[in-house]
């Protein structure tokens, strides 16, 4: 069973309304608080006021507008609404600084700035949900203790998975406090998480640095994961292997097991790139970088695929696309996303585009923002559109869409029956029994 919700008196207020933070505050008020998101970005809470998310998340917008109903939850752009609650969350992005790999901390230091101003009533917590290289708790601590006596500093690290946000916010596999000693951070963060954790959810309960290194550890630890194993698939197109046979035998290792154990594109998005550069950063300032030095390769395996994507469409099409229609079915860096941050399936479209082919992408939910982001690629309203004329078809975000179509509703349509499965979700052999010649990432 999921938490229950329980109203309690605490009045919480979200900073910042992008994904984490309008999942944050809708969540918040389903849990039963009166919740009030702030975002300097008018148009964000016009969306948000009006019942509607600003991107794709499955299930938050029939809870945004519950809650809405309910009375429950606001949007402002002002800090100064915000100066009643009693619980502050800080939700803003940590982008990758411009010129260099370290995290841009300008919003969160604007977030706690502003909370400050607009006047941060003694007794109450501010919490940060951001990623933050360590030593960032313990500066906003002592910059809190000098500006707003009396109010409490913790840091509650977020593990939303885009598709899942919902789930991962009321259904948590863990939930981590980062608080001070000898203060009454803890127990207020046990009020606001109460009926989750008393769903079953674990609290470890740390310091402040290890509360900020769990989610960039957490993160490093998958994408080696997934670029161990498409690491394994440049070996295996060099030997002739299966890289998915590869995968399911050493998956069953209960040491190693199957999760994240899928060779293909690779990852992208705005959480596992830039985090993972801005923790070699992070540790290179503190004199540890050697410890975290095998991340960019990590970093380089990942980007490889991309470049390999691009050379196999290249050396399919008679090693020049010049001229040539490719169809791309994907935009978003995964399925069930509007997100198209560090897209992979976007990344390969747009090389090819510049070589010369004509790109069409279709994606279930990810083109207006690819639109915006890459105005030259060509756009589908559906994958057949999207593989009229095509000469090669490229499957490079694995929505279930995609995994279920029929290779022969294409057939009649394309140019030439040839098709790159850059995530090796689709079946081999249904393909090729319908006449397409298949290739994929890290398989004969």
């Amino acid at each position: 069973m999921g938490p229950t919700t329980i109203v309690d008196p605490l009045r919480i207020s979200v900073i910042g309304t992008g994904y984490l933070g309008a999942t944050h505050a809708v969540c918040m008020a389903e849990l039963g608080f009166e919740v009030i998101g702030v975002d300097v970005d008018p148009s964000k809470i016009e969306h948000l006021t009006a019942g509607e998310v600003p991107f794709f998340e499955p299930g938050l917008e029939e809870l945004l507008r519950k809650n809405l109903e309910s009375g429950r939850l606001s949007f402002t752009t002002s800090l100064a609404d915000a100066a009643g609650a009693d619980v502050h969350f800080i939700c803003v992005g940590t982008p990758q600084h411009p010129g260099s790999n370290s995290a841009d901390m300008r919003y969160v230091d604007a977030a706690v700035s502003g909370l400050i101003a607009g006047g941060l009533r003694p007794g109450s917590l501010v919490v940060g949900k951001s990623t933050v290289p360590a030593g960032t708790a313990a500066r906003l601590a002592a910059w809190l203790s000098e500006q707003a006596p009396g109010v409490e500093l913790a840091w509650n690290p977020e593990f939303l998975r885009e598709g899942f946000a919902v789930d991962d916010t009321l259904r948590p596999d863990r939930l981590v406090f980062g608080v001070a000693p000898d203060g009454t951070a803890e127990a207020t963060l046990h009020r606001v998480y109460a009926s989750v954790i008393d769903a079953g959810t674990p609290v470890v309960v740390v310091d402040y640095p290890t509360a900020e290194l769990v989610k960039v550890a957490a993160n490093a630890f998958l994408a080696t994961k997934i670029s161990f194993i498409n690491a394994m698939a440049e070996v295996c197109e060099a030997t002739g292997a299966d890289v998915t046979h590869l995968s399911k035998a050493i998956s069953y290792d209960t040491r190693i097991g199957g999760r994240f154990l899928h060779a293909g594109l690779g990852f992208g998005g705005g959480c596992l790139p830039k985090d993972i550069r801005a923790f070699q950063a992070r540790a290179t300032e503190l004199g540890a970088g050697q410890a975290v030095a095998f991340l960019a390769e990590v970093d380089a395996i990942n980007l490889r695929r991309r470049t390999r994507t691009v050379t196999l469409a290249t050396e399919l099409l008679g090693g020049d696309v010049t001229g040539k229609k490719v169809a791309v079915l994907g935009a978003a860096f995964k399925p069930n996303s509007d997100d198209i941050r560090d897209s992979p399936a976007l990344a390969v479209a747009d090389a090819l585009r510049r070589a010369g082919a004509t790109v069409a992408v279709y994606d279930p939910a990810a083109i207006p923002n690819a639109r915006r982001t890459y105005p030259d690629l060509t756009y589908a309203d559906n994958a057949v559109d999207a593989a009229t004329g095509a000469h090669i078809v490229l499957h490079l975000t694995e929505w279930t869409e995609f995994r279920e179509l029929d290779p022969n509703a294409l057939t009649a349509v394309v140019a030439a029956r040839t098709v790159i499965d850059g995530r090796n979700t689709l079946n081999p052999a249904q393909w090729r029994a319908a006449g397409w010649d298949y290739h994929a990432l890290g398989r004969p």
